[in-house]
């Protein structure tokens, strides 16, 4: 592998369990002292919450409730350790949702990803991520700083003056949107200029294969990072580009969808994060991104936990019959059966009727038992069909509306 970013990178598994003992109730204390997070939290120890199974237990904040807390507590919801006027910078996402920024050194992280993608001193990046309301641009200025690279605060859009500036100053590195480097590209070929940029670091978007294999035609490396504005990077990509690694300041689980209970390696969940960020300490966040954990460790040499990178959306929530299904309620009916490895319920029409049909993974052959349950937990009548163990796809979904609209 490349030199790593730390020491961290390349940890044994023994000794980050260590270290996370350590952590952890260090974390949890400290985001007890933020008011939002204690009262989601409740009463507990923090020094009773060394591991991931006792993380496991402590209640999931999800990426939805943001908004009707920060509008109780404004700006940021209580969830900071620190007031508003205490942070360098306050962004606003769609939504609206605030998030805090910081100019202390690499506070999003994100110079991990940029040096596992070869970025550092000499390098010139030309960062077309926004730096209007948004924090992207940002989160990767702070990147680039860590590694020692400079940057042209190029934003997003302009695409002419893109490329006479790449062109001018000699841009060695893009950072943005996978699919706005194509664009700055070809433009450049429209205006016969020849670019010097051979790498890529992208996120916010999907970095298609195809795309990637065009870049890499054009003697482009591009990788891509898992990031969000609440928790700054979250796992990424090395040279080897099997699977993503997660950060070392974050701790990942994969939950069924609709709960807080891990799922088994493989399996697809979703995306929940623990930040050991001491001044925006989150606490088991539900990102309500859909991904997996990949066995094993990196080729490249670092050791931490892979994820298969994003795979969808795990807010499911369809309305049926005029009422609305959601993931918690399927996993609410699983619970009810210890004989239930998986359920999904399929929304479709019939005429011009809905109908909703619950597909149980078990291996009893009676469908009797769960149609009460069925009406019980989800609130209306619908069809079982029993299914056989492992029947199911393993994409994450317990909720799918297989209906047209138009």
């Amino acid at each position: 592998m490349t030199r790593p970013f730390d020491t961290l990178e390349t940890r044994s598994a023994e000794r980050r369990a260590e270290d996370l003992a350590r952590a952890l109730p260090v974390q949890i204390a400290r985001a007890l002292g933020a008011p939002g997070i204690a009262a989601h939290l409740g009463d507990l120890d923090p020094t009773r919450i060394t591991t991931l199974a006792d993380l496991a237990r402590l209640p999931v904040l999800r990426k939805s409730d943001l908004g009707a807390a920060q509008k109780r507590h404004a700006p940021f919801g209580g969830l900071t350790t620190r007031d508003a006027s205490g942070f360098e910078h306050i962004f606003q996402s769609p939504g609206p949702i605030y998030e805090p920024g910081s100019t202390a050194p690499d506070w999003w992280r994100m110079g991990r990803f940029l040096h596992a993608a070869g970025v550092g001193p000499g390098d010139i990046v030309q960062n077309c991520f926004g730096y209007h309301l948004t924090p992207a641009g940002m989160i990767f200025e702070s990147g680039a700083r860590a590694v020692g690279a400079a940057v042209l605060p190029a934003g997003t859009g302009q695409t002419e003056l893109q490329v006479r500036a790449a062109a001018d100053i000699g841009t060695s590195v893009y950072a943005g949107t996978p699919d706005f480097l194509k664009v700055i590209l070809d433009k450049a070929d429209e205006m016969g200029e020849v670019l010097k940029i051979s790498r890529a670091a992208v996120g916010g978007g999907a970095l298609f294969p195809s795309l990637r294999a065009e870049y890499r035609a054009r003697g482009i490396a591009c990788l891509q990072c898992y990031a969000t504005a609440d928790l700054g990077n979250i796992a990424y990509e090395s040279p080897a580009m099997e699977g993503m690694i997660v950060d070392e300041g974050v701790i990942v689980e994969i939950v069924r969808p609709g709960t807080g209970d891990p799922v088994p390696e493989g399996e697809v969940g979703e995306v929940v994060v623990t930040t050991l960020n001491p001044d925006y300490p989150l606490v088991r966040f539900a990102t309500g991104d859909l991904s997996a954990v990949l066995p094993g460790v990196s080729p490249c040499g670092r050791t931490n936990m892979r994820i298969k990178g994003w795979m969808g959306r795990a807010d499911q929530t369809t309305k049926i019959k005029g009422m609305f299904v959601r993931p918690e309620q399927v996993a609410a009916f699983v619970a009810r059966h210890p004989e239930v490895a998986r359920a999904r319920v399929v929304a479709e029409r019939e005429g011009e009727m809905d109908v909703m049909r619950v597909q149980v993974e078990t291996p009893s052959a009676e469908a009797a038992p769960y149609e009460a349950s069925v009406v019980e937990v989800l609130k209306m009548k619908g069809r079982v069909e029993i299914v056989a163990p492992g029947a199911l796809p393993n994409d994450g979904k317990v909720i799918e509306d297989r209906r047209t609209y138009g």
